[in-house]
């Protein structure tokens, strides 16, 4: 078999591995975690009827949206408004082609990566580029409705990305002057032996972490679907799947803020628990799995904390979000990365 009929096959592969695990976990088990601790937080039950636990409530939802009536207003832009989820959708998916989920396995003796590209040396800038595009589907979606509410929405949730992306982006430099590289899977292989970054980069893990709700329109930032003033924001006039490609959308954004979180500031993959790999020789599947396992635990640890927040904390107004994001994290995030400079000569 030739290497690039090899890297057809190897690439389709994880391909279709990695978009079913997006749809699963952060589908059908972000739903559901979202609400059993919502009820739990507002002492109801939660789901509860649709298979054991209510474990298939979430696979019920799906087949009620695949079922609804796709609705376009007369007036609307029938190309955008069909293009703009897609684009929301197809963002969030794509910034998964550089995150690692593993170190590598030994199979057929190669040495297959766990991941599409995670030794990409520019997969970092990847990352920002493709959630800075992603506000083209949500600010479609508010405009091609040509309705005013969902325009609104729109307008609100591209100035406030734009705002929090310099936060986001300027609290990353931080992690990158650490690491001195911009390759994700090396920036987790130098924080073995729990050298992880959030000892080095508090702050910047901190002003990330804000930045990381305000990207992903969750609350207590989730003012461009705001529900007293805008009726639902920029998908008001979206309905069946276009909804809930939307609302996957929104899932797959926090599940990525959080793999990135956990990969640039809690060692990644590297194992949770003392003592190293339990014997597992580097390469095998045994060693695969538990860094997968590894990986998957601290990510679901980071989106509980998500969830958490957006049933807590209440709805900030629209002159606090932005007052935050320009006036107390933008100097911060500048601050840090000056603090970390200096600190970087000092210790040469």
């Amino acid at each position: 078999m030739s290497e690039f009929l090899w890297v057809i096959i190897e690439s389709t592969i994880k391909a279709v591995i990695i978009l079913t695990l997006i749809m699963l976990v952060y589908g059908a088990l972000g739903v559901y975690l979202e609400r059993k601790i919502s009820a739990w937080i507002q002492n109801r039950i939660g789901p509860n009827r649709v298979g054991p636990f209510g474990l298939l409530q979430p696979f019920a939802d799906v087949l009620k949206l695949f079922l609804k009536e796709d609705l376009v207003p007369t007036a609307a832009n029938p190309t955008f408004h069909r293009l703009a989820p897609i684009i929301t959708l197809g963002v969030a998916v794509a910034v998964y082609a550089v995150i690692p989920f593993g170190d590598y396995v030994t199979i057929a003796g190669r040495n297959i990566q766990l991941g599409l590209a995670p030794n990409a040396n520019i997969a970092i800038l990847f990352v920002l580029a493709m959630t800075s595009v992603g506000v083209y589907g949500i600010t479609l979606g508010g405009w091609s409705s040509n309705n005013k509410y969902s325009l609104l929405g729109a307008l609100r949730s591209t100035a406030q990305m734009i705002s929090y992306e310099l936060s986001m982006g300027l609290a990353l430099v931080g992690v990158l002057m650490v690491a001195g590289t911009l390759s994700i899977n090396q920036i987790v292989i130098q924080q073995s032996n729990y050298h992880w970054n959030i000892i080095y980069q508090p702050l910047g893990f901190i002003l990330f972490l804000v930045a990381a709700f305000a990207e992903t329109n969750r609350a207590p930032f989730d003012l461009p679907e705001a529900e007293p003033e805008l009726v639902g924001g920029y998908n008001t006039e979206y309905s069946g799947m276009k909804f809930g490609m939307f609302f996957l959308a929104e899932y797959a954004n926090m599940g990525t803020s959080s793999a990135i979180m956990v990969l640039l500031y809690f060692g990644g993959w590297q194992t949770l628990v003392p003592g190293g790999w339990f014997g597992f020789e580097p390469g095998s599947i045994g060693l695969a799995l538990l860094q997968f396992v590894s990986f998957f635990i601290k990510i679901e640890i980071m989106v509980l904390f998500f969830i958490w927040v957006r049933w807590s904390v209440p709805r900030f107004r629209y002159d606090q979000l932005m007052n935050l994001g320009w006036k107390v994290l933008l100097p911060l995030a500048i601050a840090n990365v000056a603090g970390t400079g200096i600190v970087s000569l000092l210790l040469k």
